[in-house]
């Protein structure tokens, strides 16, 4: 029996989903809807398959260090990960996944799953697989088309041929995403399912149709290939040659030409969390029809979604809003307005507010730190680092820091003076001076971090020395 190869796409922004989904740590990071992340999610479900190599997980270069730690809390952290230097759409990064695995198992099956999905029904989901299989041995390119339950008009359809069996048919067409009409058109006909955006092919066959179809990609992949790097459990591309690689769907690059495109259907209770309004529509609600997240009370409060996670949140006499808080931000809409958080992102953007990207609290390879507070001469940050972490050797020439230790053990550097700090302990890290701090025990590090000078940006910061890799703030 062919192996089967999870591959894994990690590289969207979520941006339906701010303010808790932002560009530098996305909806497929997010503990979203259950304990764990919904990359994490993801990779768990595959435990019920047969035959399942490890995953490997295309992301960007921004996200790395996220998608390794999570893929280390679940133990399926295996030099695993491809580094996309820009996005380049769907049909390259599963280039890139059929190109390393073809050099090892060209029969091999590629299982391209995305990162940010909701499968309630694995059963249905294993069943599905199952049966695309024997389409896939057959050398057909399988899409899975999610059995609609209504006219949605978030996402495309896939219209249904020639039965190939009891449980697949060709792909008569793909059609863009439609109108409301067309939409409940096609979902009373009965010939049309949801484009899930997941498929199942042998890396040779996908290999081939890019070849027939989209050979650019193809070429530029393989060049990009020829020339990686390894750096941790990291696979880095060459960045001059994928920067020539043109952007393009699977959709659009091969599924919609070749002459092998089989659909299987698949009613797995499946949806792609593209809105919070999707998000309210797959959730546990209450006897007043709410979904509701962390610190929330309510009075009158009917057809919502409240997720509170720093704050408590009270509502009353509303109905159908969407209301998320995080450390930064707000979000009040109407619940049938979803599809509009990008108007937001829009404006933060053309005023330069960093709530567009980054949240208040951001996520280093070792450890996390948050601004607690900041004026024009200083900034105040709650900084924790884990056991083995370390921040760069660095200098700054436009401020000095206070450190004060709150708990953990801290390994300071300064100049050429090394101490150890202990809780309650502090320390001054004069301009100018070279300076690193390292969590030397076997607890998490926690310190508050006092910054003051003229100039108190990231770009202020020059690293001497970088324990991690090339180009992380530190």
């Amino acid at each position: 029996m062919n192996k089967i190869y999870p591959i894994i796409m990690a590289g969207g922004t979520g941006s339906r989903l701010w303010p808790l989904s932002r560009e530098a740590f996305p909806k497929q990071f997010i503990r979203l809807y259950g304990e764990d992340s919904m990359l994490q999610a993801t990779i768990k479900r595959l435990n019920g398959l047969d035959n399942i190599i490890d995953p490997l997980i295309i992301c960007n270069e921004e996200h790395r260090f996220i998608a390794a730690e999570q893929l280390r809390e679940i133990d399926q952290l295996a030099h695993n990960i491809i580094l996309e230097p820009f996005g380049r759409n769907t049909a390259p990064a599963v280039a890139l996944a059929a190109i390393e695995v073809a050099k090892k198992d060209p029969d091999g099956i590629l299982l391209v799953l995305a990162a940010d999905h909701v499968i309630n029904d694995e059963y249905a989901f294993y069943t599905a697989i199952n049966r695309a299989i024997v389409h896939t041995n057959s050398d057909k390119l399988v899409t899975f088309g999610i059995v609609p339950s209504y006219a949605e008009t978030g996402y495309g359809y896939i219209q249904k041929g020639k039965p190939q069996g009891n449980d697949a048919f060709l792909v008569e067409k793909f059609v863009e995403k439609p109108n409301l009409e067309t939409a409940t058109r096609y979902v009373s006909s009965g010939e049309f399912l949801w484009n899930s955006g997941l498929f199942m092919f042998k890396a040779k066959c996908y290999l081939n149709e890019l070849h027939k179809y989209s050979p650019r990609i193809l070429a530029c992949c393989q060049s990009a290939l020829s020339q990686t790097t390894t750096d941790l459990d990291f696979i880095r591309l060459d960045k001059m040659a994928f920067s020539q690689c043109p952007s393009d769907s699977i959709d659009y690059a091969v599924m919609e030409r070749t002459q092998d495109a089989v659909v299987v259907p698949m009613d797995a209770q499946w949806s792609d969390v593209g809105s919070w309004s999707s998000l309210w529509d797959i959730s546990t609600k209450n006897q007043d029809n709410n979904v509701l997240y962390g610190d929330v009370l309510t009075t009158d409060t009917h057809n919502s979604y409240i997720r509170a996670e720093h704050k408590l949140v009270a509502t009353v006499g509303v109905s159908d809003l969407v209301i998320i808080e995080t450390k930064d931000a707000v979000l009040v809409m109407n619940k049938n307005d979803c599809q509009h958080v990008k108007k937001i992102i829009e404006q933060l953007k053309q005023s330069d507010r960093r709530e567009s990207k980054d949240h208040r609290e951001l996520f280093r390879p070792w450890g996390s730190s948050d601004l607690i507070d900041d004026g024009s001469r200083y900034k105040v940050k709650s900084t924790r680092i884990k056991p083995g972490g370390k921040i760069a050797l660095q200098m700054h020439h436009h401020r000095s820091e206070h450190w004060v230790i709150v708990s953990g053990t801290a390994k300071v550097i300064i100049g050429d003076k090394i101490q150890l700090l202990t809780e309650n302990q502090s320390v001054y890290v004069p301009l100018g001076e070279p300076h690193s701090i390292e969590n030397s025990g076997k607890i998490e590090l926690e310190l508050i971090e006092i910054q003051s000078g003229s100039y108190l940006e990231e770009d202020d910061i020059i690293r001497i020395e970088d324990y991690y890799t090339q180009g992380i703030k530190g």
